[in-house]
């Protein structure tokens, strides 16, 4: 059972203290607490019910005030930054935060929208949900171009935990034998529509170098037993997952890994408790626990425990990082090393096409699909291309103009109406997810001056795209529209654009895993160089993105990294 413990000081000395719920905290969560250790899971924002607290599921667009849109005076005085989410709407603008308490700055020239949803589960309720496991060309690019430090892991260290979270989780998708995309313990993927199975056939014989598979997802198609005994259902492929889902058939914290571990009795929660910074004892050299400062009466209390886990999001665990200084860490603890805060990352995902499809007007598809179709990478797989390093994947799909469409379109009476009820043309969309760089220049700090509303300072960044991101968008583009060429479609339009870092909502590397010390701040378990027992299993601990979406792989290293965890307590090295 969990106990929410807002507002209430704690002297327990916990075994393990985690900071942030979202989809590593849960992970966490469950692992600890499954392994017989009491433990304390710390999240700055609300508490949210699986099934009550998801207002805006099953209710339709026209039963919104503004068609689903936001009123303009929220969206101009508390979501500015929020609202450029694809995910933020009517139904859903209470998972995101307000950007009036949570301000921060950049440096000129710099161009970053930092999307957050502070709430029990986090960005979990959030997600896209697209899982991939990553290869050996991800973990050994680093030390073969010379960006980013050495990981100190390879796909083999990681190849079982990842066969642990996605049978737990549940991830759709087919067996296709791509080695620089291994395959996963799948259940069945979702079906292409008659259209895609076409233009996946002809593109397959065009090109030897590429395949067009079903994105892979955490979704059950079909629940194995284990899932339902986590109460969890099929998807209904409504396509309105970051509303909330009651079904359970996408993998949240509140769906999955939470009721796992409330099961076993050894869970607290302290909700509305935001995280000041970490706690250093300077003779142990071990964190003892976290400050905490309550969301809504600025009371501040201290939690202690024998380890301490931080998944509270790249960009905020870097800030309590850099939050907790002390004698022997004067720029941040664990940060002898100076790169905390550097190596900043995000996918580069600007660029793509569309095209119409001739004919198949007889054709159509039933249920709105929560997943895509996936082109995995194909450059710089084996031949080098010189115009850039490091790759990226294609993810689309091929769809009937829908009706809202026919605004835009000339027309009149009864033919008009008919054509409406009819659909319009088919069409095939494309957009690029590319690697970024690790560099030390991308970077963010701490402000000199400005604090938020409970005193911490704000974050300011100072990062952007490099020319090798700009490259390949350039290139994606291109290589899109070839395609398209090649597939026979029409009126093809490819473009790249210019949206800011932070959008993708990917963000890693800020605390990143290496060999040495002297430049990374984990080691190969996540665990810090200079505070043995502090790790870190969000994405401020990759050494770099690769091109894939991230999740999966934060899921398997925060499974890894507790297993260590437990097995060093018990050796009484924690």
């Amino acid at each position: 059972m969990t106990t929410n413990i807002d507002n209430i000081p704690s002297s327990e000395i916990y075994d393990v203290i985690i900071v942030g719920s979202g989809i590593t905290g849960g992970w966490a969560a469950k692992e600890f607490c499954e392994k017989g250790l009491k433990t304390l899971m710390v999240e700055r924002g609300r508490p949210v019910e699986h099934r009550k607290d998801y207002i805006g599921e099953g209710v339709k667009t026209w039963q919104q005030p503004y068609r689903g849109k936001v009123a303009q005076n929220l969206v101009e005085t508390q979501h500015h930054v929020q609202q450029q989410c694809y995910a933020f709407n009517d139904s859903t603008k209470h998972f995101f935060n307000n950007d009036q308490d949570y301000p921060y700055s950049t440096s000129e020239g710099t161009k970053f929208s930092w999307i957050r949803g502070n709430q029990l589960g986090g960005k979990s309720l959030l997600w896209h949900r697209q899982s991939y496991r990553w290869s050996d060309l991800d973990f050994e690019a680093n030390s073969k171009d010379g960006f980013g430090t050495e990981w100190p892991i390879r796909y083999k260290d990681l190849e079982p935990w990842y066969d642990y979270v996605e049978t737990h989780v549940g991830i759709s998708g087919s067996k296709e034998g791509i080695p620089q995309l291994p395959d996963s313990q799948f259940i069945e993927a979702f079906e292409f529509n008659s259209v895609e199975k076409r233009i996946k056939e002809n593109l397959e014989k065009i090109y030897d170098d590429r395949k067009l598979i079903m994105g892979r997802c955490a979704h059950l198609t079909k629940p194995a037993e284990h899932h339902v005994k986590q109460g969890r259902g099929p998807c209904m492929a409504r396509n309105e997952c970051q509303k909330g889902c009651s079904f359970g058939a996408y993998f949240s914290t509140q769906s999955s890994t939470l009721p796992a571990a409330q099961k076993t009795d050894n869970l607290t929660v302290a909700t509305n408790s935001i995280v000041h910074s970490v706690i250093y004892d300077e003779k142990s050299k071990r964190a003892t626990g976290v400050r905490v400062i309550d969301c809504e009466t600025m009371a501040t209390r201290e939690y202690y425990g024998k380890i301490v886990f931080l998944c509270a999001s790249t960009l905020g665990t870097t800030q309590i990082m850099l939050n907790s200084v002390s004698k022997t860490f004067p720029n941040g603890i664990a940060n002898s090393s100076g790169v905390l805060g550097h190596y900043l990352t995000d996918h580069c995902y600007n660029a793509g096409a569309t095209a119409d499809i001739p004919g198949f007007e007889d054709e159509y598809y039933s249920g709105r699909r929560p997943t895509s179709l996936y082109i995995p990478r194909f450059q710089n797989i084996l031949d080098k291309n010189p115009k850039f390093l490091r790759g990226y994947a294609f993810s689309g799909e091929a769809y009937r103009e829908p009706w809202w469409e026919f605004n835009n379109k000339p027309g009149f009476g009864v033919d008009f109406k008919n054509n409406i009820k009819q659909g319009g043309g088919w069409k095939f969309r494309v957009h690029a997810s590319g690697e970024m760089l690790p560099r030390y220049e991308n970077s963010v700090k701490l402000h000199a001056t400005k604090k938020d509303k409970w005193g911490i300072p704000q974050l300011h960044f100072n990062c952007g795209y490099s020319e090798n991101e700009k490259s390949m968008m350039e290139h994606a583009a291109q290589s899109a529209a070839e395609m398209f060429k090649a597939l026979g479609f029409k009126n093809i339009h490819a473009y790249t654009k210019d949206d800011p870092m932070g959008l993708v909502i990917h963000e890693m590397g800020t605390a990143r895993m290496g060999l040495d010390p002297e430049t990374s701040v984990l080691n190969g378990n996540n665990q810090c160089h200079d505070v043995a027992n502090l790790f870190v299993t969000d994405g401020a601990c990759m050494a770099s993105s690769a091109w894939q979406n991230p999740s999966l792989t934060y899921m398997a290293l925060t499974a890894r990294a507790c297993d260590f965890a437990v097995k060093e307590l018990k050796a009484g090295r924690l």
